[in-house]
């Protein structure tokens, strides 16, 4: 900057390090730097502050289909035009930052500011719908899938056999993630406020703490006893009183000689 000064190249006193691609911006150096000092507004283009947000929420409804993401609030759109076009409505209402600490390959510590509209509500919409539809198993074990797609992809192996691998694990399980989801943009937050699919594993008659609920209560009680069976016997075992082991002659000879 000085050499630039000098030779009469004009410069900005605030340099920062910007990556923007679709998905969103990523913003590093100067200030930020600091990891104590608050992000100036200054960085920020695709957000607005929530100071500066309406005062109204909006609601916005995200149609799925195997996973994908085709449509808002009913209009079909191309994945471009959708993110795009979610980039800016998510962004007016300050969604989508994100103040980070995180580890770089090599392991050094780095703060990052991201802006990633589209992409936060997208991800919080979809796992919203995943949990209406998929299994408790094989949400569980998706999350082992995703954390292990996302370092493979984030560590520049996208060419690697088990990010394919992992890949038909996903096209399998998001072959049956099909519906829609409706979220509240506000003041820099994004909130599912509903969901429905047709492959939804919800059934009102068995969720349902009214008379109408087809769930036989008392399968209940035999549940309970075999769940916390092995739970109940070790609190046993463990709380009985100890007593002194007791040595045969031979161990307690053997033991006496060498000693």
């Amino acid at each position: 900057m000085e050499y630039a000064k000098k030779k009469g190249i004009p410069v900005k006193d605030k340099i920062y390090s910007i990556d923007e691609n679709l998905w969103g911006r990523s913003v590093e150096g100067g200030i930020l730097e600091d990891p104590f000092e608050e992000p100036p507004e200054e960085i920020f283009e695709w957000t607005l502050s929530p100071e500066k947000t309406p005062e109204k929420p909006e609601y916005l409804t995200i149609d799925f289909v195997d996973g994908v993401p085709i449509a808002l609030d009913g209009k079909k759109m191309n994945p471009v035009e959708l993110i795009e076009t979610l980039n800016f409505i998510a962004g007016k209402h300050g969604v989508g930052r994100i103040d980070h600490i995180e580890d770089r390959t090599v392991g050094i510590k780095s703060r990052e500011v991201y802006e990633a509209p589209a992409a936060i509500t997208l991800i919080k919409a979809h796992k919203d719908l995943e949990k209406l539809i998929l299994t408790k198993w094989v949400l569980e074990f998706k999350e082992i899938v995703d954390s292990k797609w996302t370092w493979l992809t984030y560590n520049g192996l996208w060419f690697e056999p088990l990010r394919e691998a992992l890949d038909a694990f996903i096209d399998k399980v998001e072959a049956n993630v099909s519906g829609s989801v409706k979220v509240k943009l506000y003041k820099g937050n994004v909130t599912v406020v509903g969901r429905s699919s047709e492959n939804a594993l919800y059934d009102t008659k068995l969720a349902t703490y009214e008379k109408f609920s087809t769930f036989d209560q008392k399968l209940a009680v035999g549940f309970i006893e075999l769940f916390g069976l092995q739970s109940v016997l070790a609190y046993s075992i463990a709380s009985k009183p100890k007593t002194p082991e007791i040595f045969d002659g031979k161990k307690l000879e053997a033991e006496k000689a060498i000693s």
